[in-house]
């Protein structure tokens, strides 16, 4: 191996280090360490397939031994890993941007399925990323904001923040396999010597389940996923006593359902992360378990607030966009166009500058309304947008997932009335839509139509 790949050659060693100790719990067994080197001789396969130093290579599962041992196989010999999620259908607009040259298919077996060539016509940013010899990571943004964005990592930078020793924990892998968050849990736990507890499903009772039987310690999911959770009484079903950690991110967390979830697990500590695929996950720190402010920042991370908007700039930071201009200015500083209030050395994110309501010149963040919502009971979750007024410029409406059946009208005139006292008149929703369905993605975020204006 050459010396150039450092970071990638410290977790492989630590990995040998740990021999037979597990690595992953998968389907009711514990996987070792030893095992994720060895699994399927990748490296023998990658060679047939003429994978190598610098190839493009997408492959297409959910965080299994295989999929797990092609990843370190892949980062091993100095190749580019496109990592798509199997519960998506395949984008081949995806696979143009970045470039693929192969791609390697594992089914819900943890078989490989399929390998397919690719004749790649190449990218400028990646002729250039080649040269370093490192290992790269290609990761796509969710397009919520627009065409899907080709982001490009240095798997050296990636693994460089887990060089120092942290506390091992069994921790749940719950975000997919093409988000850059879940690839960050993923090796933060190899690296510091945890275990890896992989979930066949993502619903509440089949995590409720897995914690109960993996002795699950660190439980990193959505805010979204969490009202989910509390609502099922999920935790009431299976022994939770296990979870000593719960952190929570990717999208603003409800006041309402913070409380429910410390009411629900009121022996773990409830932290806020924060992060973004161009710069990393930043170290965070809440006020306390019960609060909404946290601290960012830590080692190879700097903040800044310009107009009300946090600026991250970080060591960490992905290397370019395939298919968008750089978005960070000269100094390395990036615009993460989410509003936050300070206190002192604490901040509160209010949402997505995007998401702002603008109603007669007054602005409305969505999260604040959907929290005073959460509050007024029979909610399991509520979603708040903007919708063009010819008068107003915009008005406030609200979809409501009801846990259960009630009147129309009724609710319309109890919701109002909730809300009146609780907030000012314009931010009250004019407009109330309910259902008893549920309005998530598949990766447990809400889904939020852009605001107009």
């Amino acid at each position: 191996m050459s010396g150039e790949r450092a970071q990638v050659e410290l977790l492989v060693r630590r990995l040998k280090e740990r021999g037979d100790a597990p690595a992953l719990f998968w389907r009711g067994s514990e996987i070792a360490c030893s095992r994720l080197l060895t699994e399927g001789d990748w490296t023998e396969r990658l060679a047939e397939l003429r994978v190598g130093q610098g190839s493009v290579c997408a492959f297409r599962g959910d965080y299994s031994p295989t999929t797990c041992a092609l990843m370190l196989a892949l980062m091993r010999v100095g190749a580019i890993l496109v990592p798509f999620a199997r519960s998506a259908p395949l984008d081949p607009a995806l696979m143009r941007i970045g470039a693929v040259e192969r791609l390697i298919e594992i089914d819900a077996d943890d078989h490989v399925t399929a390998t397919r060539e690719y004749a790649s016509g190449g990218d400028r940013l990646l002729d250039s990323f080649r040269s370093s010899k490192h290992s790269g990571l290609i990761v796509f943004s969710s397009g919520s904001t627009g065409a899907p964005k080709g982001i490009v990592h240095d798997m050296e930078r990636v693994l460089k923040k887990f060089e120092e020793p942290r506390t091992a924990q069994r921790t749940l892998q719950f975000l997919l396999l093409d988000h850059f968050g879940g690839i960050n849990t993923l090796f933060s736990v190899l690296s510091f010597g945890g275990v890896v507890v992989i979930p066949d499903e993502r619903s509440p009772g089949h995590v409720a389940k897995l914690i109960e039987s993996a002795r699950v310690e660190l439980l990193p999911v959505t805010p979204t996923f969490l009202k989910l959770f509390v609502a099922s009484g999920a935790h009431r079903r299976h022994d939770m006593s296990s979870v000593k950690l719960i952190t929570y991110g990717t999208e603003v967390m409800p006041e309402a359902t913070l409380a429910q979830v410390r009411a629900a697990f009121p022996n773990a500590r409830l932290q806020q992360t924060y992060g973004l695929s161009e710069v990393g996950v930043l170290r965070s720190r809440s006020r306390d378990s019960d609060s909404v402010w946290m601290r960012v920042g830590g080692t190879g991370f700097e903040t800044r607030i310009v107009d009300g908007l946090l600026h991250v700039r970080s060591d960490y930071a992905m290397v370019g966009y395939l298919n968008a201009p750089d978005p960070f200015d000269e100094a390395g500083w990036l615009n993460t166009g989410d509003m936050v209030v300070q206190d002192g050395e604490w901040l509160r994110v209010l949402g997505r500058a995007s998401d702002m309501i603008n109603i007669a010149g007054q602005k409305v963040f969505p999260a604040e309304v959907e929290d005073v919502l959460m509050q007024a009971g029979n909610i399991v979750d509520a979603t708040v947008r903007g919708e063009p007024h010819p008068l107003l410029g915009n008005i406030v409406v609200a979809e409501l997932t009801l846990a259960s059946p009630e009147d129309e009208t009724a609710l319309r005139q109890r919701l109002r009335k909730f809300c009146r006292s609780r907030m000012a008149a314009y931010k009250v929703p004019m407009r109330i839509e309910a259902t008893l369905e549920v309005h998530h993605t598949e990766r447990f975020k809400k889904v939020r139509p852009k605001s107009a204006g």
